[in-house]
């Protein structure tokens, strides 16, 4: 039996696939490595598989996850796979390079990741070949979950929010000045905490600010972004990520204004990815 896992700030969605190819789904928390350890890694898988998993019987594990880049970060996922799954040969790539993989297969173009981060790259139909750095939900990030929440909280505090729509966003988090710093500042996974706010946005998407704050979110991920891929526009535009298939007709709008057709937009990598490793993968 084999694993295949898109990994994920948030949430990891795992594939376990038997040999039969039957395909069974189930979540756990997400492991980005610039924010948990090995051994949490470690007690969180333990924790979270399902029951009728025998750890022992995998025999492959392919992960692919947020922040696996360099090989420290590598290390720190790979080690908590074969500690879990002792029997099986364990792969750990990069989210970034699931997300091309679900979205082209083996042919070469491009792809993007709009969920609680944002990346994207040129991929040759095999790997990553040019990337431009998002830089992270401190510095970058635009248009993801992230970059959306941040704006969303920085206007409720500051008063910029149109006032009936703060009194939902009150009324929806009951959160005080206070607590929302400190969940910022001093509690753990503040990129998830943030990013959690974009579903305010989807959930309030009929009124004019929330279109407008998506709208310039994704016009800011293709200026700051996209635009440094030399001959951008040659390519289709292909997304993987909540955010960008929430939001999917105003992404498809900020592609056409900066002169980029969209493919093929999609929430979740898993299946297609699942696919690729299985040979099965159809272009299209």
């Amino acid at each position: 039996m084999i694993l295949i896992a898109d990994g994920g700030s948030t949430k990891t969605t795992w594939c376990l696939v038997d040999a039969h190819a039957s395909r069974s789904l189930f979540h756990t928390e997400g492991y980005n490595p610039e924010f948990i350890d090995t051994p949490g890694i470690i007690a969180s898988l333990r924790q979270s598989l399902p029951a009728t998993l025998v750890p022992g019987a995998i025999t492959e594990v392919y992960y692919y996850g947020a922040s696996v880049v360099s090989a420290p970060q590598v290390a720190t996922v790979a080690d908590a796979m074969r500690a879990v799954f002792g029997q099986a040969q364990v792969f750990v790539g990069h989210d970034l390079l699931a997300a091309a993989r679900a979205l082209l297969g083996r042919q070469p173009g491009f792809a993007a990741i709009l969920g609680t981060g944002t990346n994207s790259c040129v991929y040759d139909g095999t790997g990553v070949t040019h990337n431009v750095d998002s830089l992270g939900y401190f510095l970058g990030d635009e248009g993801s979950g992230a970059f959306l929440g941040k704006a969303l909280l920085r206007d409720y505090l500051r008063g910029d929010m149109p006032a009936g729509l703060a009194a939902a966003f009150r009324a929806a988090y009951g959160l005080e000045r206070d607590e929302i710093l400190d969940r910022l500042y001093n509690q753990p996974f503040p990129n998830r905490f943030i990013a959690s706010f974009a579903k305010f946005a989807h959930d309030h998407y009929q009124e004019a600010y929330c279109q407008q704050l998506v709208a310039e979110a994704f016009d800011l991920f293709f200026r700051n972004i996209i635009k440094k891929y030399p001959n951008y526009q040659a390519y289709s535009f292909n997304c993987v990520g909540s955010v960008g298939y929430n939001f999917r007709e105003a992404l498809t709008q900020a592609a056409a204004t900066h002169g980029m057709q969209v493919g093929k937009i999609i929430r979740s990598p898993i299946d297609d990815l699942v696919s690729y490793h299985l040979g099965e993968y159809k272009n299209g």
